[in-house]
């Protein structure tokens, strides 16, 4: 059976900064038949269930209050990649826009809802893997 790495909000879980979730009824169609990886690397790096806001600003990802995050991320980021055989992965699917999720592109660190072109850090580091990324919008 096919693995497929999945941003929890995705598939219903409440890990959005907000508490709630981005359930994709799409994907959840996608993913029916496969065994899911669900991943919310915020909240594996404790950075709480709500939480304040995270974007990334200048190659860095803080919080609202300007609060690096950057070292938290990365090591929860490391753990769910240290846990994956990329060969056993046939895809991930990750929430659009994400400070760790986004694929095309991310918030710019402003906190003006203002989108600029990247990827989130669990995105580049599963792709740099050789992992195929799919935007959730894209289901």
């Amino acid at each position: 059976m096919k693995k497929v790495i999945v941003s929890a909000c995705l598939i219903g879980e409440n890990c959005k900064y907000n508490g709630g979730n981005n359930k994709s009824e799409a994907v959840l169609r996608f993913v029916k038949d496969r065994e899911v990886i669900a991943v919310c690397p915020e909240r594996l790096a404790g950075l709480g269930v709500p939480r304040i806001p995270i974007e990334i600003r200048n190659g860095e990802t803080v919080d609202q209050n300007g609060r690096s995050v950057e070292k938290v991320l990365r090591r929860a980021v490391d753990e769910i990649v240290s846990g994956i055989e990329p060969c056993g992965i046939d895809c991930a699917i990750l929430k659009s826009r994400s400070p760790t999720c986004g694929v095309k592109e991310v918030y710019d660190g402003t906190f003006s809802g203002k989108l600029v072109p990247g990827m989130g850090m669990l995105a580049s580091t599963l792709r740099d893997i050789g992992v195929k990324i799919i935007d959730s919008e894209d289901i």
